[in-house]
């Protein structure tokens, strides 16, 4: 799965927050969006996961879709235009989204916040859970060990029973990721994923982010002012400004680039 932006357009009154912004987000790659305040980065993560409708464009999933007994396409890569619908429903088809003011339930464990994102649970439906009680105990017992080990992907083996209000904040964005893991998310908007983190976890989380891409083919976009992080995990970044994408390629190219120099002129 990749994700896909074709000219999208938002204003807020006279503001212009995004100015036919047409952008390709493959999977197994870590892709940066950087700009200074204003740029229309958030925007752009708010109209990708529903939070905001687009005055016009559209935001497309593309699925490969491939015949598992042949190297070739069973048929065309289907794309399913997002644009509109609510974030519920574009969470349930593969997008998940961490936010920089990190949200997780703090009077849950940890584990417990990450079992919370597992789709479909037969708890949920109280029918089930009333005349098939062993059939939701059994599924319990699948959710809470698969959120453990999504705990230990995320390097907090030793952390599942700890309330999320007792980790440090650094912490709690790696279970609200496990969480997003939990959904089963293809596609994961991290908007500044190291604001506000301890030096010592930054690392943790970086080389949390460079596994997503690398080692599960993930589609990984993430908005990031530390132009450090970016060289670390940018595979590919686009630099926005005024609503419009003014410069994109490779971190060295981008980063190079005079135009980087006079939108951010104090780097």
């Amino acid at each position: 799965m990749r994700i896909e932006t074709d000219n999208l357009n938002k204003r807020f009154g006279g503001v212009v927050a995004l100015d036919n912004v047409s952008l390709d987000f493959p999977a197994s790659m870590v892709t940066a969006i950087i700009g200074p305040n204003g740029a229309g980065k958030t925007t752009l993560f708010n109209v990708m996961a529903g939070f905001l409708k687009p005055d016009s464009g559209s935001v497309f999933l593309v699925s490969d879709n491939k015949d598992s007994a042949s190297t070739q396409p069973s048929m065309a890569n289907s794309m399913t235009d997002v644009a509109g619908l609510a974030p519920h429903q574009i969470a349930g088809k593969g997008v998940g989204v961490l936010f920089q003011d990190v949200r997780v339930f703090k009077k849950l464990s940890a584990i417990e916040n990450v079992a919370a994102g597992v789709k479909n649970q037969r708890g949920e439906k109280p029918l089930a859970s009333l005349f098939r009680p062993s059939w939701v105990r059994a599924q319990e017992k699948e959710v809470i060990s698969k959120a453990s080990e999504l705990l230990e992907y995320v390097g907090l083996a030793d952390k599942g029973h700890l309330l999320a209000e007792q980790l440090s904040y650094g912490q709690q964005k790696l279970v609200a990721i496990a969480r997003l893991l939990a959904g089963d998310a293809k596609v994961l908007l991290l908007d500044e994923p190291t604001s506000g983190v301890h030096p010592d976890m930054v690392d943790k989380l970086l080389d949390l982010i460079q596994r997503l891409a690398d080692n599960e083919g993930r589609v990984v976009v993430l908005i990031e002012h530390d132009l450090n992080v970016v060289k670390r995990v940018g595979d590919w970044v686009y630099l926005m400004a005024s609503g419009r994408v003014e410069v994109f390629g490779p971190p060295k190219d981008v980063l190079e680039n005079m135009r980087l120099q006079e939108i951010f002129p104090t780097i």
